[in-house]
């Protein structure tokens, strides 16, 4: 089953259906107004929305061409956005990059931070930048949206209230970073809003490339009309979604409409697949030639991200964003 939400119908939008090709969708409102809606009443919901979504898929009621500039992020805003730091190749390139040690604990216990929800950009929305000097980057991961989930829920019960998944670009401002991190309260000016993919899917559509906690699948980059990256998301994970969810509900509990976000897609063998981050590309250079080349992002970049099945269909359709100068 595939979910997306109208702009059209305030800050949480409408909640469509989507047909598998990604050709057709439909409203869901006789189901729910809301996806945040849906998610909240999901044992009821969920089965009156696959029934709707067999119904577009089978050309059984009427329905709309998809049109991902019709539409926001699935979840436009949130009451909770989480994102970890699962691939540790990508955290030690990054800390590198600005001169800082791998935290103490990093293969064993998951990091993560808690982001502005209240804000999504849509798959589609520019991006604006009104600094060239604040090291506009994108940031390619994985997500999901779970129901309720309760404090202390164990690694092998989390994996079960991972409901919905989606891509993400986790926008950061990079030169903003690393002095705000000095400060010790981590991230809040160099994390703009995100955005997430037009389509966000149920786990068990996804086949045989879900294995209950991951998605082994790769994520392809391209920036600026060249493919920048195309990363298997499944390798190289120190921790999947089911630890991440146990992690962020150690202490307290993750009600229905939470985002968890993978960090950055990355592998070791960063020559054969490339990256999911300018900050990566950097780094790598400064590495090999002992200063970047790469510069960070300006008006007029494009980026998109896309994750296809085995046999090249579009899983969550395509963020595809271009920077403006605000």
């Amino acid at each position: 089953m595939k979910l997306a939400s109208l702009k059209a119908g305030g800050r949480d939008g409408t909640l469509m259906v989507v047909n598998n090709d990604l050709t057709r969708m439909a409203p869901a409102t006789s189901v729910a107004q809301s996806l945040q809606q849906a998610i909240e009443t999901w044992d009821t919901s969920a089965p009156a929305l696959a029934q709707l979504a067999a119904d577009v898929d089978a050309s059984r009621i009427g329905s709309q061409a998809y049109d991902p500039e019709l539409l926001a992020s699935p979840l436009p805003r949130a009451y909770q956005w989480a994102d970890g730091s699962a691939y540790l190749s990508h955290m030690r390139l990054v800390r590198k990059a600005r001169g800082a040690e791998m935290p103490p604990g990093a293969e064993t216990d998951a990091l993560i931070y808690q982001g502005g929800g209240d804000h999504f950009l849509a798959p589609t929305e520019d991006i604006p930048i009104r600094d060239t000097g604040w090291g506009l980057d994108f940031e390619g991961e994985i997500a999901v949206i779970t129901d309720d989930v309760p404090t202390g829920v164990s690694i092998e019960d989390a994996a079960q209230h991972i409901k919905l998944v989606m891509l993400c670009n986790d926008i950061s401002l990079r030169i903003i970073m690393k002095p705000e991190l000095v400060k010790g309260f981590g991230f809040y000016q160099s994390k703009p809003a995100s955005s997430f993919s037009p389509v966000c899917v149920t786990p068990e559509s996804l086949g045989d490339a879900w294995d209950g906690a991951k998605i082994n699948l790769p994520l392809k980059t391209i920036y600026n009309g060249a493919e920048f990256g195309n990363v298997p998301a499944g390798k190289d994970l120190a921790f999947n979604f089911a630890q991440l969810i146990a992690h962020a509900a150690k202490t307290r509990e993750l009600r229905a409409g939470t985002i968890i976000g993978s960090g950055t897609v990355s592998n070791t063998n960063h020559a054969e697949v490339g990256s999911s981050c300018l900050a990566e590309k950097r780094m790598i250079e400064t590495i090999e030639t002992g200063e970047p080349t790469t510069r960070f992002m300006e008006p007029g970049d494009t980026i998109r991200f896309e994750m296809f099945d085995e046999v090249g269909a579009s899983l969550f359709g395509a963020i595809e964003q271009t920077v403006v100068a605000e």
